[in-house]
């Protein structure tokens, strides 16, 4: 059980990391949280899918791939780059505590499901605009498991939004050293950035935007790169917050490396495809086959 405030706001709550105990069973809120954001972002796949005229039943199954994939990667991505060892391989499996990098989801859920679209011919482009239009939804609901859990904040603040509770105070008094050693200063009797606020607002204006543009989107893959370039933005500032963050590379965190990276491939793939081609192109295969006539012409 925390004590949380918000002392600027006059906020006070008492939250617990369990939401029900069924047959003497604990329930997480975080695990909870994130089936919620799961199923409404599945409300908007099934919205999208008959309007591009995708078989929903065929989506199913690349979604169901996309899901294991996800849960797969998230847990991969977070093991792989967590600052600390695991005692065991159970200890690597266990996500009842949290412990899931959503970059890490992203990158396992596309890679599973982009296999079952080939399998089951959906264009894969398609597929990824509506996977990672919708993505947002679900990123915006399970940050809140964060908050459940008094993780995922970051570095003091005297801002309107500052937080603070048990779980900041005992956090911050245990990594302070470490912090210090890496240049952070921080004081555990201060409020804290509730940085899982901010990447849940941020996500959520994301995806009310994506979805009034999607039937406006210019070529295939356009929504998918527009998400790598928003969530990416927004994930760079707010994980320089962080007091928790993953593997330091080169000056930068993991996660934001991977964002800057995201960025750069998402406004090098509009670009190209907005104004080399102005828009013309709707698939890779067209591009390609554009490029080529445009060579053969060129030679004559």
């Amino acid at each position: 059980m925390f004590n949380v405030q918000f002392p600027k706001l006059g906020l006070e709550f008492q939250i617990s990391r369990v939401a029900f105990s069924p047959f003497g069973y604990d329930v997480y809120w975080y695990g909870l949280l994130i089936g919620i954001g799961v199923a409404i972002m599945l409300l908007t796949v099934f919205y999208r899918t008959p309007k591009l005229g995708i078989n929903t039943d065929h989506f199913i199954d690349a979604i169901l791939g996309t899901t294991i994939g996800a849960v797969v990667g998230a847990r991969a991505y977070y093991v792989a780059f967590a600052p600390f060892e695991y005692e065991s391989f159970l200890d690597m499996i266990n996500i009842r505590d949290g412990g899931l990098a959503i970059y890490g989801g992203v990158i396992g859920g596309l890679l599973v499901g982009m296999l079952a679209c080939r399998l089951r011919k959906i264009n894969i482009l398609d597929y990824c605009d509506i996977i990672l239009g919708a993505t947002l939804i679900g990123q915006a609901v399970g940050r809140w498991g964060n908050f459940m859990n008094q993780e995922a904040f970051g570095t003091n603040t005297d801002g309107l939004f500052g937080m603070i509770s048990e779980g900041t105070t005992a956090y911050l008094e245990k990594v302070q050293p470490t912090l210090a050693a890496q240049g952070i200063m921080v004081d555990p009797a201060m409020p804290v950035h509730p940085t899982f606020l901010y990447e849940s607002a941020w996500c959520l204006l994301g995806y009310i935007l994506l979805q009034l543009y999607f039937n406006r989107r210019k070529f295939r893959g356009e929504i998918a790169c527009l998400y790598l370039i928003w969530y990416g933005v927004g994930r760079f500032f707010i994980e320089g917050l962080r007091t928790d963050s993953l593997e330091i590379v080169a000056g930068l965190r993991t996660s934001q490396l991977v964002a800057l990276v995201s960025v750069v491939a998402g406004v090098i793939i509009i670009v190209y495809n907005r104004s080399d081609f102005k828009g013309k192109a709707k698939t890779a295969g067209e591009i390609g086959r554009m490029y080529d006539s445009r060579q053969r012409r060129g030679k004559r």
